[in-house]
């Protein structure tokens, strides 16, 4: 039968084949074919003379073809046929589609949604048969029955894809499904209808199965809905990676039973590159990617920024077109969070209406920990996004050897945060990858040899902690050697910091060491000064860092660079003779820096005892070393006087004379390495002394008698003596006159150092206390010498020379024996140093410097300067003594039992106090737990345990808040403006530490509340400092709107109004606003706080307006859902904008209407009211948006529209004619008239320019409240008052001059009625005109 059917179809026509083919029967025709099919001989050849006598033209043959067509959809999909014979017959059943007749083409398309509903397909093989049907289908133009009705061709299609859309779709099948439709021509509708459908189905599938499913979407979307798929795409793996995460921080099991994090990553990197390459064949598709990315930023970042999204847009860097618009954007997005962040934390208003979301800096660096999973394609965009960051946000300012950040609070700590976000993500991305570590350290080092301009202590830090990661993996590596190379051209910071860094690397490598000595011993003869000073830098960081065997174990070794960094055996590498030969070696160099300028001389002295304190077999060679320099000035003679050679320690060549040896800064060497010896190492040689140990005594015993000498004959000495009497020249103008001035310092440093000496070795006796004495009284004739010839306006001293020697150590040893030594057998020595308030007031003073210098650089000079553990002990100890000082004597006491010149002991004690909270706060924030309980001497261990920073700041703030007290409780005449104005910012500093939710908070708040409203000072900057603290506790409370009501209404009520009939009732909410603190004072302050605010309710309407926005796209993606949401997630924060701008309005209301005097008040009010317009104007826009959605405009808007048209834009054009009215009548002087004319024009233009741009505001809100009015069919313009005309003013005055001029020709009677009538008539016009 079947070769009857073949040699039939060789006919020419096919009569006979038709006839034969009638008939058989459709079973047996198809029992032939299936057959035919299993057997695989032929089958094409068979097909195609069946299809050839079954012609679509007649009735039977259509039907016949559609039942041969059900047939083999059926063998293909019975899985029986093999691969290439079942790719045959769809490729047969494909060219034969198109002469179907539309009504069997719909049944064949409907044959396919039924097997999809009933999950009848086995293979899904077919399935490319049903996009060529449904083009066929689209062709048709005849009227079709499909489902209910008509239709034509098109319309069956859709209706075929909605309900194939419509029903559920076999998880097996999925990709398939969705690849038909890539060869089917869809509409917009269609194509939405199918996006949707396909993006269902990604929660149904397995993670491994989506990767496919992706790309056939992808390819998909070149036929357009690109944000859709985007979109759908984005939000899937975001939702994923939020189970993943929320199933990793719960202990319980999930619910969900979701796929491990790995696979989860592979599949998401899979998934990034499908997408990747498919933005780079179709470019519009990255387009529309960084349009939804940019969209979703101005609302909730959180719903399109995800650690995915991220690591998309990284790899998305690979396409140069798109690289600049990313790392911008991600730039952006980054700052954007972290000012996001800080308002929010600065804002209880705030943090009350938006919650706080995960920062984008969270989520790139959770992109870096997910990249390990083979997401190279990403790292490369982390790196470069790393540096960028580092670039563009690192400090950009040096100025006295420190960086220095440039702009606003706000700013710089978003750029700090910025800039240690990139270091992060370079530092993490280090630690993971190890192909890509070469590149990072490359880069960071190029950086640091280039840019030695700017300050690069950011890459630094990063390099340190590179370093300290994997010190054995760069212990071989050749770029750090070469940078090497560079650090005689480096600035002596940058060596200093890289030398830290590199430590660890020098401990494990001895090639490293060696080209490091080599490159540092060449520097050491460089002509330039910087290079020789970073070798000797260099040389004694080594010198710290390298044991020598013997050496005490040093307690205070705790710099960030120690043996401990390294987890090695140092010494299983060198020996620690190897190791003293080497240091041995160094020092020698060293010796001959002894030569050198006093720059390179003062840095040896300065760290001399650091090494000695770490190293100290090389106390030998280093006191050695100290006391043949010294003997070079000393004056042996034991009756001459002055006992050291001054002259010698002063260079003259030329014109120029400077200092050739720092004198103060040797002996004060030499002092701490004799006080060290003494302490650690006297203590360990009793009993069994050797030869060398014998020498070293001696040389001590004659450093000691040669410290002792010169103490002696130093107080002996007499100004004469040193040739520096009142009468000796001491001018900066001369030579002789500058060496003078040398000399005086180096005498001042010396009795300094000798001070101390005498101190350590005194154990409180009265000689020794007298000897201190007198040595301090040498200390101030020079020093008082200095402070008088010093000439008006010329800076004393360089600040290098005029800053203490004396040691931290000793100031708080001082300071405590002074202020806190109550032992009996200490009382008379103590008593001598007591008697002397100067000398207590120098103590004071040095302690303040001391705390100075430690804010300006982080570090202090002298030993353990440092070494800031040390530093925070010594603060700690000072802190608490000045604390116990000032509680216990009150500045009141103190100074009524004596008047003197200059500030009170109490009052300096109080100054020190302030500057050491503010340097702990901003240098050891992580240890103020430590440094408040350090404060608390009276309390116990058992007491210590489980008290927080808030109680213990609590209990330091109640203290000063009794003193301010007391104070403000004095006589009008005895109080002391600076003591208010350092508590108050010691309470500002302090109440930093209280937790904001804590009633510690709370009760400082409204202590601070109870000061302003009872006690009245006109002293205008305690009124400042007192109000910023009463703001700044305010706004971490709640919002200060109805404060700065009442404030205005007290400021109104203290200068009175505009209008000078008018009376105004005054209030008293607040006593600390009075006349003299009114203005510009309070006015100032409150206007500031208003512009805060107005910047909180702008980034609020900017955040609602995203909101909208976002929910607008969702909306046209899913509309459905749009009417069932009754109430919009926006509405409480849109209740709280518009309280806000009421309550400001009322405030603005009143300050409108306040007759402020000229100047920096009224320009400011001027610039506010704009902000003000413009953020109503925005609020209106946000409304007309809104308008759009169906939704109608709440009473409380209205309200506040009224509120604005009644009560502020009337007042602000009287406002605005006041201003320029009290300019136009400024008197000017008559002597000086043109100055003065000149000087009043300027004043009035300054004044004025704010004014066109508050009209402009004003004008503008009116213009969009017009359109808001026919949009929303609501009238609000009935409230608002027609404006003022400002393009002319007639002006009385000059006009009544010329009627003058023009009346004097005619009669009087003539004159005077002509006058009057001309006087009246354009008040009559102007009245009308403002009626109408």
């Amino acid at each position: 039968m079947d070769l009857k059917i073949l040699s039939l179809a060789t006919d020419k026509t096919t009569d006979k084949l038709q006839e034969f083919l009638q008939t058989l029967k459709a079973d047996d025709l198809a029992s032939l074919l299936e057959s035919q099919a299993v057997k695989g001989r032929a089958v094409g050849t068979f097909l195609r003379a069946i299809l050839k006598g079954s012609p679509c033209s007649e009735e039977d043959g259509a039907l016949r073809r559609y039942k041969i067509y059900s047939c083999c959809i059926q063998l293909v999909e019975s899985g029986d046929l093999q691969q290439d014979v079942a790719s045959e017959i769809i490729g047969l059943l494909m060219l034969e589609v198109h002469h179907f007749p539309g009504p069997l083409l719909v049944d064949l398309a409907n044959d396919f949604v039924g097997a999809v509903r009933e999950d009848r397909l086995v293979n899904g093989k077919s399935l490319e048969l049903l996009p060529i049907i449904l083009t066929a289908l689209a062709t048709k133009k005849e009227g079709l029955t499909c489902g209910k009705g008509d239709l034509n061709g098109e319309e069956c299609k859709r209706q075929l894809i909605d309900t194939l859309c419509s029903v559920r779709w076999a998880q097996r099948y999925v990709i398939q499904l969705t690849s038909v439709f890539k060869d089917v021509r869809l509409t917009p509708e269609e194509m939405k209808l199918v996006v949707a459908k396909v993006l269902t189905m990604f929660s149904r599938l397995n993670l491994q199965e989506i990767p496919p499913l992706v790309y056939q979407l992808l390819v998909l979307s070149s036929k357009g809905s690109r944000r859709s798929v985007l979109d759908g795409i984005i939000a899937f793996f975001r939702e994923l990676d939020k189970q993943h995460s929320a199933e990793q921080s719960s202990d319980e099991l999930s619910e969900l039973v979701t796929a491990p994090a790995d696979e989860l990553h592979h599949v998401e990197g899979t998934i990034i590159l499908h997408i990747v390459f498919a933005i780079k064949l179709d470019c519009e598709l990255g387009r529309e990617l960084l349009k939804h990315l940019k969209a979703g930023q101005q609302g909730d970042p959180s719903k399109c920024l995800c650690p995915f999204s991220i690591a998309l847009l990284l790899s998305l860097t690979r396409i140069q077109r798109f690289e600049e618009q990313v790392f911008d954007f991600l730039k952006t997005s980054v700052v954007k969070s972290f000012k996001d962040l800080q308002l929010l934390q600065g804002s209880k208003f705030l943090q009350t209406l938006v919650p706080q979301r995960t920062c984008v800096s969270t989520m790139i660096l959770e992109v870096v920990k997910n990249s390990v999973h083979s997401w190279d394609h990403v790292t490369q965009g982390l790196i470069e996004f790393g540096f960028i960051l580092m670039d563009s946000y690192g400090p950009k300012k040096i100025l006295d050897g420190k960086a220095v950040e440039i702009g606003s609070s706000l700013s710089k700590m978003t750029n700090q945060h910025a800039c240690k976000l990139g270091a992060d993500i370079l530092l993490e991305t280090f630690k993971i990858h190890e192909m890509i570590r070469q590149e990072i350290l490359e880069q960071v080092l190029n950086r640091v040899v280039t840019r030695t301009s700017s300050p690069i202590s950011h890459f630094l830090d990063l390099f340190s902690d590179i370093i300290m990661y994997a010190p054995l993996i760069l212990q071989s590596c050749s770029k750090v050697t070469e940078t090497f190379d560079y650090l005689s051209f480096l600035p002596l910071q940058t060596v200093q910091g890289l030398l830290k860094a590199v430590q660890p690397l020098l401990k494990i490598s001895m090639s490293m060491r060696d080209s490091l000595i080599l490159v540092l011993r060449k520097a050491l003869f460089a002509s330039q000064l910087d290079a020789r000073k970073s070798a000797v830098a260099g040389f004694l960081l080594l010198l710290k860092n390298f044991k020598v065997l013997g050496s005490l174990p040093s307690s205070q070794c705790t710099q960030s660079i120690g043996v401990t960094q390294v987890h090695v055996d140092v010494h299983s590498r060198y020996s620690a003779v190897a190791n003293e030969t080497f240091c041995l070696e160094i020092i020698d160099s060293l010796k001959r820096c002894l030569g050198q300028q006093a720059d390179v001389r003062l840095m040896l002295y300065e760290g001399f005892y650091d090494v000695l304190r770490r190293n100290s077999q090389l106390a030998s060679s280093i006191m050695q070393t100290l006391f043949s320099q010294l003997k070079q000035f000393y004056e042996p003679e034991p009756d001459l006087l002055p006992p050291l050679k001054l002259g010698a320690c002063v260079l003259t060549q030329g014109s120029q004379t400077f200092l050739q040896e720092p004198l103060g800064h040797l002996l004060s060497c030499i002092q701490h390495c004799l006080a060290w010896y003494k302490s650690r190492v006297v203590p360990l040689q009793q009993g069994d002394e050797g030869e060398e140990e014998q020498e070293e005594e001696e040389l001590y015993h004659e450093l000691d008698d040669m410290l002792e000498s010169i103490t002696i004959r130093m107080i002996k000495s007499e100004l004469e003596d040193f040739e520096l009497d009142k009468s000796a020249d001491f001018s900066q103008n001369n030579n002789v006159g500058i060496k003078n001035n040398i000399c005086a310092s180096l005498v001042m440093g010396v009795c300094e150092v000798l001070m101390e000496y005498n101190f350590s070795i005194s154990n409180f006796s009265k000689s020794k206390s007298e000897e201190i004495l007198s040595l301090f009284m040498c200390y101030k004739k020079f020093s008082d010498i200095l402070s008088e010839k010093a000439g008006k306006g010329k800076a004393k001293m360089a600040s290098k020379a005029s800053d203490s020697l004396l040691s931290m150590k000793f100031v708080s040893d001082l300071l405590t024996a002074l202020f806190r030594d109550s032992i009996q057998s200490h009382e008379e020595s103590l008593s001598v140093l007591r008697s002397s308030s100067e000398f207590m007031h120098y103590a004071l003073n040095v302690a303040l410097q001391k705390v100075q210098q430690l804010t300006r650089t982080g570090c202090v000079s002298g030993p353990d300067g440092q070494n800031p553990d040390r530093i925070f002990q010594h603060l700690c100890d000072i802190t608490r003594v000045l604390f116990w000082r000032y509680t216990s004597i009150p500045t009141s006491v103190e100074e009524s039992a004596k008047k003197e010149k200059g500030k009170s002991i109490s009052l300096l004690c109080l100054e020190a106090l302030q500057k050491t909270f503010s340097a702990v706060l901003q240098f050891y924030q992580p240890k103020v737990q430590q440094f408040l309980q350090a404060l608390d001497v009276m309390s116990t261990e058992e007491e210590e345990a489980g008290v927080t920073v808030t109680q213990r700041a609590s209990f330091q703030i109640r203290q000063f808040q009794r003193s301010l007290l007391n104070l403000l409780s004095s006589q009008e005449e005895d109080f002391n403006s600076k003591e208010a104005l350092l508590l108050v910012t010691v309470l500002s500093t302090l109440s930093k530490l209280l937790e904001p939710t804590s009633p510690q908070f709370v009760q400082m708040l409204s202590w601070t509340s109870k000061i302003c409203k009872e006690h009245s000072q006109e002293d205008a900057s305690f009124c400042k400092s007192l109000m910023s603290l009463f703001f700044s506790l305010h706004v971490l409370y709640k919002s200060p709107v109805t404060l700065l009501r009442d404030l205005s209404q007290d400021i109104h009520g203290q200068l009175g109004d505009i209008d000078q009939d008018v009376e105004i009732e005054k209030t008293d909410h607040f006593a600390i606003v009075n006349l003299r603190t009114a203005a510009p004072t309070v006015c100032l302050l409150v206007l500031s706080q208003a512009e805060k605010v107005l910047e909180e309710v702008d980034w609020l309407i900017t955040k609602i307006k995203g909101s909208v926005n976002q929910e607008t796209l969702s909306d046209e993606m899913t509309p459905e859902d749009a009417s069932s949401q009754a109430v919009p997630p926006t509405v409480h924060i849109e209740k709280a904008i518009t309280m806000q701008l009421g309550t400001l309005v009322t405030f603005f209301h009143e300050l409108v209407q306040t007759a402020l005097p000229s100047g920096s008040c009224v320009d400011t009010l001027l610039k506010d009211l704009s902000k003000i317009y413009s953020t109503l104007t925005a609020f209106v826009k946000y409304y007309l948006q809104v308008c759009q959605s169906s939704r109608r405009i709440p009473n409380t808007v209205e309200k506040l529209v009224k509120l604005s048209g009644s009560h502020l834009t009337p007042v602000c054009y009287s406002f605005i004619s006041y201003v320029q009215n009290k300019s136009s009548n400024n008197p000017k002087c008559p002597e000086k008239e043109k100055a003065a004319v000149s000087k009043s024009m300027a004043k009035v233009l300054r004044e004025t320019k704010p004014i066109p741009n508050l009209v402009f505001a004003i004008e503008q809100y009116e213009k969009f409240l017009i359109q808001l009015s026919k949009k929303s069919k609501v009238n609000l313009m009935q409230h608002m008052k027609l404006s003022t005309s400002r393009d002319f003013k007639i002006k009385g005055n000059v006009l009544d001059m010329v009627l003058r001029e023009e009346g004097e020709d005619e009669n009087e009677e003539g004159t005077a009625s002509a006058h009057t009538q001309q006087d009246r008539e354009p008040a009559k016009k102007r009245r009308k005109k403002c009626l109408s």
